[in-house]
């Protein structure tokens, strides 16, 4: 029996939109990931980006289970001194939603090359319109 290994060159992308409505952050991340990656293919490959693209809408209404709109913060550092700042997810998610949906597929997908190809297959929209309707994006259904 031979094993397919998938090649760059000969990968058939797709275009997918989901609308992030009512859904957890977390679980929304991990589905658009897996789908980034590949993983939904027969012929996945672990080396190759044989994922498609993924375009998310309503960014602004992903919800946050639990207490995590109070206590749960989004750190960065601005390359200065003392420069470490820090947002609480819950004004992130009120001015910055797309920004919180772009960091949760991005933690969830490999800290290499790989992964920065594959998350610039990302697009995050946070109302329901998105520029990409010339590509014909499918639903795909999450949950």
């Amino acid at each position: 029996m031979k094993t397919y290994m998938a090649h760059a060159e000969t990968v058939e992308r797709k275009w997918y939109v989901v609308d992030a409505t009512g859904l957890p952050l977390g679980r929304l991340a991990s589905k658009v990931a897996s789908v980034l990656r590949g993983k939904n293919k027969p012929t996945y490959t672990p080396n190759v980006d044989t994922g498609d693209f993924v375009i998310v809408i309503n960014s602004d209404k992903a919800i946050l289970t639990g207490k995590k709109y109070e206590d749960k913060y989004y750190r960065y550092h601005t390359g200065y001194i003392g420069g470490l700042k820090e947002i609480s997810y819950g004004k992130l998610m009120a001015e910055r939603s797309d920004l919180a949906v772009y960091e949760a597929v991005k933690g969830m997908l490999p800290k290499n090359s790989l992964g920065r190809k594959m998350i610039k297959k990302l697009r995050v929209f946070k109302g329901a319109e998105h520029n990409h309707a010339a590509q014909k994006p499918e639903e795909l259904k999450l949950f």
